[in-house]
């Protein structure tokens, strides 16, 4: 079934990664501490110990070093940014306020790896409730009754269309593509139209693709999430910053070119050269796809056949901090743009809820939200304040500030995080996630076959690692 997955909407069972996630172009150090706390049993003696470069300072290549350095290896994580965590980013240039910029949610928390690291970590969770939600109109007009029976109706119609299609052995095809047949697009009025429309964009925020890109055979081809969603007041930081005590870690160091032989791995930034006998590789899909990191030796067909498939989505956000509330007092605002404003500010959070601030959080996912990534900060504060003002009157105040994420523009990350695009399949991502010559390993969310564009895929990814490595 359909739309299962994270719940970003409360009756479309969407989410976002997620959200970021981001794990960072890096590189590292040859002759770093450990840090490792000696917590595992069965430590190496010393012609067990391995030396270890962990490529990335994000969750998946914190998870591999905090793991590996446990266990007593010598490890050592370089990070092309100047900070760590990746595509986990708290914000905190508004006091008393920590924003993340990239992800917000643990998505399910039962059963959850980050469950347990928030709860060591003594971070606070707050619930989003699913059923917390405004839903407006293009007019402005809170949709009610009939309208409301509509939109549930045409969501349900892209559900079973999408559910019905997965079925057939058929060739594979857009979202976008067989949602519209099914539903006889060219027929509709143009209110159904927008109500089709906000269907399918609840899609590109789940899972960070474009509909016209995401295979309908393989899109969802994941996990059922369990539990409630939650996000953290203090900033999902505090999860990073807990694995990452006691590590090697240092940050501006870019990763230029990666080569292997029998006999170890050098890995070359612009700042050195490094050895050790492993590589974990953490590197964000779009950052593979860009080129910017070379493999001596070269990659085998089938990773690189996966790199060059798969897709790398983008979902942004634009915080909006204003001097009062004057919104809807629930956790979720939802806009239905017109046919001809497609995908514009459809989702909103109110951060008010969780932090008390008067904060207002507008997304913008898959192909306008790599658009929007061209404007100036005025422009897309424009545009956010317009939809604002459709729905709440033309005499709402001015944001007294902004943060604005532009992740297909970042080179450390191309991208928010991946979605498996038309042409491939999900068995493409275990290609991506398969060690080379037993020297080189990958990982990072979108090397996860069940959990990928999440924060939970990604840590999982990176103990998958440094497990091939210890054995």
């Amino acid at each position: 079934m359909t739309m299962h997955r994270r719940h970003f909407l409360r009756s479309a069972g969407l989410g976002l990664p997620s959200l970021a996630l981001l794990a960072s172009l890096s590189a590292c150090d040859d002759n770093g501490d450990n840090g490792g706390n000696g917590e595992e049993s069965g430590m190496p003696g010393p012609s067990g110990r391995k030396k270890v470069i962990v490529v990335g300072a994000g969750i998946s290549g914190l998870a591999a070093a905090r793991d590996l350095a446990d266990r007593g290896h010598e490890v050592s994580v370089l990070e092309a940014r100047d900070r760590i965590g990746g595509r986990i980013w708290t914000s905190q240039k508004w006091a008393g306020a920590p924003l993340d910029l990239g992800a917000s949610w643990i998505h399910g928390i039962d059963g959850n790896p980050i469950t347990d690291l928030a709860q060591k970590a003594g971070a606070k969770t707050v619930v989003t409730d699913l059923e917390s939600a405004t839903d407006y109109l293009a007019t402005g007009h809170e949709i009610e009754g009939a309208q409301a029976q509509a939109l549930d109706r045409w969501r349900k119609a892209a559900a079973n269309a999408l559910s019905a299609f997965q079925k057939k052995d058929d060739d594979d095809a857009s979202v976008r593509s067989v949602v519209q047949d099914a539903v006889g697009w060219s027929k509709l009025s143009d209110s159904d139209k927008a109500l089709v429309s906000f269907a399918l964009n609840d899609y590109e925020h789940e899972y960070s693709g474009s509909a016209d890109q995401m295979s309908a055979l393989y899109f969802d081809d994941d996990a059922r999430i369990k539990g409630k969603d939650v996000l953290f007041p203090g900033g999902y930081g505090q999860i990073s910053d807990y694995l990452a005590k006691g590590l090697s870690v240092q940050t501006g160091q870019v990763v230029q070119q990666i080569d292997w032989n029998s006999g170890g791995v050098t890995v070359t930034t612009v700042k050195g050269a490094f050895q050790a006998d492993h590589v974990v590789v953490t590197l964000p899909l779009g950052v593979l796809q860009s080129g910017a990191v070379k493999f001596g030796p070269g990659l085998p067909k089938d990773k690189t056949t996966a790199i060059g498939k798969l897709g790398s989505g983008v979902l942004n956000k634009c915080y909006l901090r204003f001097p009062k509330v004057f919104w809807a007092d629930t956790d979720w605002l939802e806009y239905v743009p017109d046919v001809g404003k497609y995908g514009q500010w459809a989702q909103w959070i109110n951060v008010a809820r969780p932090t008390g601030q008067p904060v207002l959080l507008g997304f913008n996912a898959g192909d306008v939200g790599r658009t929007i990534e061209g404007w100036s900060d005025a422009q897309i504060v424009d545009s956010a304040m317009s939809t604002l003002k459709t729905i709440y009157g033309g005499n709402i105040p001015q944001p007294t500030d902004y943060q604005i994420t532009r992740w297909a523009s970042d080179p450390y990350a191309c991208g928010s995080y991946s979605f498996t695009k038309l042409g491939a399949t999900s068995d493409m991502r275990n290609q991506l996630a398969a060690g080379v010559d037993g020297r080189v390993h990958f990982a990072g969310e979108a090397t996860d076959r069940k959990d990928y564009a999440t924060v939970h895929g990604a840590y999982r990814s990176g103990l998958r690692a440094a497990r091939e490595i210890t054995g």
